[in-house]
């Protein structure tokens, strides 16, 4: 009978699917969500046991957490896509705090803007005009933003029959977008270089830039205000959202299958092979894992020899990207209630203990170690540890203060990120002591935390774990284990400007689509969910 079975399983089979979805985080699910819904046959696949990707929730020990994203932004796209998907998702609004040092303001009107300039000319009395240079770019921004995401992202709308929202909502908005989407354009450099040039003085750069991403567009990196303002949380947690999605393909005929892997692509034959050897033969493949590994499992064989020098070349340049920074993340199971947090800060916190900043501690520094990391000893990495966790800033969610549902009574759960350095984490695995570097983080970020904003978490710890960007990397897939897609520089490796998103989903194979945050860069929710979206829209126009 087992060896039955074992046949049973591993006998290569062939179905064939009108489309193939690869990959199940959120553009996966969407793309598979509407190609379901235009009556198509569907195959969704992904290679861990859960969906969802970033966007996933867990629970361990009655403690529930946020496996990628701690909170979602609507951005014009998402409350269209579940409207159009007839998806009803309960939400709470998430608030943010910031706090730096032992002063922390609460960020829910615009008038807290006002709040968050006091509270730099607080810390920094020498540096008045400066902050106000600041804070004057920054409510531009926030004007801008409210061009950029004012309406209903129109792919969701159906422009033929809704005349209304044609004539007296897109029309109007189109000439001040263009004239935005201009600003945006000329506030491209990195926000590091942009800061250097209003502010003298590192330590304020610091406070304002040093939780982004490195090479952040400045614009990207200064609406984080307006962003703020926009949070909002599933009851039940994130992954709320990629179950609902998961629903809507099923109940509309989709086949979905978790734990398989794709080994190889052959586009010739329009076949996919899965780790047993199962091939899935497609009209369309929406590819919405990772690009480097469509890159390097496709076969163009067959092809047009136009199409395969197009291939390759575009292979090329995606190899030879990265993916931006990923981050380190902290999971704590604490013996304390809810409410002694939610006196200090709400649940979604942007922490920095120390106002001096980590200057070149994260960068030069890092560069520097990792260049001579074989001649440099364990205590050397440490020493810089600690400097590195006094001086970061912190992104801590805690999930119970949006939900108390997800955690255990007069407990709560707590996830405390920072950004991260992959080649350091896999120099460290290289060298063979890991797990000691990584209690090593965990304890210093324990320290600095209870020695600062969270006093009570001394010896009421009753459980932790962490995540590393080479935990991101095996099990969303992404390259450098980043959490946003391509690192930014000079040159990406995919579509970066939002006026030619419906650009970002095409490859050099007219059969295949791209979508999530490794077909547009930055990345994030909203985006992943859009090129989902034209992803499909674009093969279901093919159908008619």
């Amino acid at each position: 009978m087992e060896l039955e079975t074992k046949m049973k399983i591993t006998t290569p089979v062939e179905n064939k699917y009108n489309s193939i979805v690869v990959g199940g985080g959120i553009a996966g699910l969407t793309a598979a969500a509407y190609l379901t819904r235009a009556g198509q046959k569907v195959l969704l696949t992904e290679k861990n046991k859960e969906l969802g990707g970033l966007v996933n929730s867990f629970e361990r020990n009655g403690f529930h957490f946020e496996a990628g994203v701690r909170a979602l932004e609507d951005a014009g796209i998402i409350w269209p896509m579940l409207k159009e998907l007839n998806i009803q998702l309960e939400v709470v609004k998430s608030p943010v705090s910031l706090g730096i040092e032992n002063e922390v303001i609460a960020i829910e009107t615009l008038a807290d803007l006002q709040k968050y300039q006091q509270l730099l000319e607080r810390l920094f009395p020498e540096s008045l005009d400066e902050i106000d240079a600041v804070l004057k770019v920054i409510r531009k921004i926030m004007q801008d933003m409210d061009v950029l995401y004012g309406i209903e992202n129109p792919v969701f709308k159906d422009i033929r029959h809704d005349k209304e929202f044609l004539f007296k909502k897109l029309l109007p908005w189109l000439p001040k977008f263009l004239f935005t989407i201009g600003r945006i354009n000329r506030m491209n450099m990195p926000v590091e270089a942009y800061l250097k040039t209003i502010v003298r003085n590192p330590s304020l750069r610091d406070m304002i830039a040093q939780h982004f991403f490195k090479n952040t567009p400045t614009f990207f990196a200064l609406s984080y205000f307006s962003l703020y303002l926009d949070y909002f949380y599933p009851k039940g947690g994130v992954g709320k959202l990629s179950d609902a999605l998961k629903t809507k393909i099923m109940a509309g005929g989709g086949e979905i299958k978790t734990e398989t892997e794709v080994t190889a692509v052959q586009a010739g034959k329009r076949c996919v092979f899965d780790q047993y050897n199962n091939c899935y033969t497609y009209d369309h493949l929406v590819w919405a894992a990772d690009l480097n590994a469509f890159y390097r499992l496709t076969q163009t064989e067959g092809l047009d020899a136009k199409i395969s020098r197009k291939f390759e070349e575009t292979k090329r340049k995606m190899l030879q990207s990265r993916g931006t920074d990923s981050v380190f993340t902290l999971f704590l199971e604490v013996d304390e209630p809810l409410e002694s947090f939610g006196k200090i800060a709400h649940g979604h916190f942007f922490y920095t203990p120390s106002k001096q900043g980590l200057g070149a501690t994260h960068r030069e520094e890092l560069d520097a170690l990792l260049r001579n990391f074989d001649l440099i000893s364990r205590e050397e990495v440490l020493r810089w540890l600690d400097s590195f966790t006094r001086l970061n800033t912190y992104e801590i969610s805690i999930p119970g203060l949006k939900d108390s549902s997800l955690v255990p009574e007069g407990k709560t759960g707590l996830i405390i990120s920072l950004l991260a350095e992959y080649n350091l984490f896999k120099a460290i695995q290289k060298a063979g002591w890991l797990p000691e570097f990584t209690q090593a983080l965990e304890d210093r970020m324990i320290n600095v935390i209870t020695a600062s904003v969270y006093p009570m978490l001394n010896e009421k710890i009753m459980g932790r774990f962490s995540f590393s960007p080479l935990n991101i990397e095996k099990r969303v897939g992404s390259s450098e284990g980043a959490i946003v897609g391509w690192a930014f520089g000079k040159e990406m490796p995919v579509v970066s400007k939002i006026q030619y998103s419906d650009r970002s989903v095409f490859t050099p194979i007219s059969s295949i689509f791209q979508a999530g945050q490794w077909a547009y860069s930055p990345g994030g929710v909203p985006m992943s969910i859009l090129t989902g979206k034209l992803a499909a829209d674009k093969i279901i126009k093919k159908g008619r």
